[in-house]
């Protein structure tokens, strides 16, 4: 297969520096040369990252707030630092707006659990929308259960954008306390206008929670500018550690809101009669937090701004542009999504194969791909698929990677 259509990189994104900064993608799988486009599950980890977190291990580790010994305090210094550069990354109006959590799922069932117990009651309504991640659907379902409260849903039009109209509507829904909303769908690729949703519902008093898992790391965030009360993202999906999260959440809301989990430091007193808690963040960060990949993740950050999000957003979006060029080359694929505004990733199915029988066939080939309902569902059950196969690229990508790619599932399909 060929295509005319031509990609244009950035003058000062040095592909050949970058992926020199990931050593896993010169590795091969089955042979061939290993071509990784699942960048929406995870990504790589720059060799600065790498490094830092061993640095850390071999010459500082010590635990943070527990100790008058150096490495603790030492510790103790590179652990707020890093809480610092997460606030000045997302532009929140201070660090303690910044809460450590395992990842995006953690971040959420947090606010569903301690913004629940704080301000929904029976009868209460939350909102969603039909192209939520499970992280963002299960953890509002279970306190409703408990507290007896409406989940509503904005409905997903033919093209995968969510249907305003109807948004418009819900959002003035009496009793309705918040607004669960996915930044970019990871299933299919959409981008949701929230700074004008976050704005509707704010004129309702209505409160809005940003999952961001998509969006952080690939075009900046800014918390001042898109005003969400809350925001959620995970550091491996921005090119940093697992087992590390962030919470954003206005301060005034968290001061108000309950521990999600109780145990040491989140603590102000403690008797067996009654227990008080600490301010935020603290309050919500109980027990030993995961040191070395905070510290991790904030040299991704200074990774990510050093190569300057700006140029890894509009190189990501000509990936984009190119792959679904080339995708609609092929008679027998369909592409999954359509929307106006999308993120690097095409989600699609074929009339030939399973998208199972694609992922297994085509990693034969080296190629690494998503398979299957992508923790979304019901954005499958919309489009009466099954699962679909995804292919996400991210700035270390290159025009080599998605030609190999489209070869492959060439030959793949040719099976079929």
């Amino acid at each position: 297969m060929s295509s005319s259509t031509k990609i244009k990189i950035p003058a000062k994104l040095d592909l050949i520096k970058i992926r020199q900064d990931f050593p896993i993608l010169d590795s091969s799988i089955n042979g061939k040369k290993l071509i990784y486009l699942d960048n929406a599950a995870t990504t790589h980890k720059p060799l600065c990252t790498i490094n830092r977190m061993r640095d850390f291990m071999l010459n500082e580790n010590g635990t943070v707030r527990r100790g008058l010994y150096s490495l603790s305090i030492n510790s103790t210094k590179a652990f707020d630092e890093a809480r610092e550069r997460v606030a000045k990354f997302i532009n929140a109006k201070s660090y303690s707006e910044i809460v450590f959590t395992r990842g995006s799922t953690e971040s959420i069932n947090l606010v569903a659990y301690s913004f629940s117990s704080a301000f929904i009651e029976a009868g209460d309504s939350i909102l969603i929308s039909g192209l939520e991640h499970h992280a963002n659907i299960v953890p509002w379902q279970l306190q409703a259960e408990k507290i007896g409260a409406k989940i509503l849903v904005i409905p997903v039009l033919e093209n995968g954008e969510l249907d305003q109209e109807a948004f418009s509507k819900l959002i003035k829904t009496p009793g309705l306390k918040i607004l669960a909303l996915t930044h970019i769908s990871n299933s299919i690729g959409t981008i949701n206008p929230i700074k004008e949703m976050i704005k509707s519902a704010h004129a309702e008093g209505v409160k809005v929670l940003i999952d961001g898992a998509q969006s952080a790391g690939h075009f900046k965030v800014d918390m001042q500018d898109l005003d969400a009360d809350f925001f959620v993202f995970s550091g491996h999906k921005i090119f940093g550690p697992t087992g590390v999260g962030i919470l954003y959440g206005k301060y005034d809301l968290l001061e108000i809101m309950p521990p999600y989990q109780g145990g040491g430091e989140m603590i102000e007193k403690v008797t067996f009669e009654k227990t008080t808690f600490t301010t935020p963040p603290h309050r919500f960060e109980a027990g030993t937090p995961a040191i070395a990949e905070v510290i991790g993740l904030a040299s991704s950050i200074n990774y990510l701004e050093n190569i300057g999000l700006d140029l890894i957003s509009d190189y990501e979006n000509e990936l984009l542009n190119y792959a679904t060029a080339r995708i609609k080359n092929f008679k027998n694929i369909n592409i999954i999504g359509d929307a106006k505004n999308k993120a690097s990733l095409i989600s699609f199915t074929s009339d030939l194969a399973e998208a199972f029988d694609i992922g297994t066939l085509i990693n034969e080939y080296g190629v690494a791909i998503r398979v299957g309902h992508h923790c979304a569902q019901p954005v499958m059950q919309r489009f009466g698929v099954s699962s679909t196969a995804r292919a996400s690229f991210a700035f270390y990508n290159t025009k080599e990677d998605i030609d190999s790619f489209f070869i492959a599932l060439e030959k793949v399909l040719a099976i079929f």
